[in-house]
């Protein structure tokens, strides 16, 4: 295996009406929109790295992308060890085991606990011993500061503890690779800075994150990799980046 966990190559990125496989190759690429175009970037196991632009530059449909949600139509692309060229609907789910998710509108079960909300996508991804589910919700709530709400329903909680419940959702299979859109958005400076130290810890902790934001206050002060996109294209890749961008 390679040293990147994801790699684009000269790749096309297509906003799609219809989602993976649900039209033929060729009329996606003749009826689909083109939002991004010769992408090429690596990022190795243990980077953080974020995805800035404007609003409607392509960040969201990139990530969409990489956890095959649209297809890849030209190009090279490679997740986790999946070649997404030539990735079929029936190893979606497989790929997603090795990526995990966090929305910006959380996606939570509204009538299940805190608890419940882990143990269920614990059982959709084959996880079947009752002792070991347990033991890794306890340790997820653990590492995103939730193991004393575990009982309370989602409503109960603040927005910061809803999406560090959404987090530690996205760490339950433990992934190569965490992908977030706009974590941040939604929530007040302080929350903001809680919810970026708890993905600090999980990236030190050995995972992967590819991040997009509007948050300029977190990317100045963290100065992690950062890769802009303008005019439907990569324009700065950046080791040690800042936001670059008038609010």
């Amino acid at each position: 295996m390679s040293d990147y966990v994801v790699k684009l190559e000269n790749a096309a990125i297509y906003h799609a009406d219809a989602s993976f496989g649900r039209r033929s190759e060729a009329k996606q690429l003749r009826e689909g929109e083109m939002v991004l175009s010769e992408v090429s970037f690596t990022v190795a196991e243990g980077e953080f790295v974020y995805l800035l632009g404007r609003v409607g530059s392509g960040k969201s449909t990139l990530l969409k992308t990489l956890y095959a949600e649209v297809p890849l139509l030209t190009g090279e692309g490679y997740v986790a060890g999946f070649d997404l060229r030539r990735l079929r609907r029936r190893d979606i789910p497989y790929l997603r085991r090795k990526i995990g998710i966090v929305f910006q509108d959380y996606q939570l079960l509204t009538d299940r606990n805190v608890f419940m909300n882990l143990y269920y996508v614990m059982k959709a991804t084959g996880w079947k011993e009752e002792s070991a589910i347990r033991q890794r919700i306890d340790k997820i709530l653990k590492i995103v500061h939730l193991e004393s709400k575990a009982y309370k329903m989602p409503f109960e909680l603040s927005g910061g503890e809803q999406q560090r419940l959404v987090i530690g959702r996205a760490l339950l299979n433990d992934p190569k690779v965490l992908l977030a859109d706009e974590p941040t958005g939604n929530l007040d400076p302080e929350t903001s800075m809680e919810i970026m130290n708890i993905f600090s810890e999980v990236n030190k902790r050995g995972a992967t994150i590819i991040m997009a934001t509007h948050d300029k206050t977190m990317v100045d002060y963290m100065q992690k990799r950062v890769i802009a996109i303008e005019d439907g294209r990569i324009v700065r890749d950046d080791i040690k980046g800042v936001y670059g961008y008038e609010l």
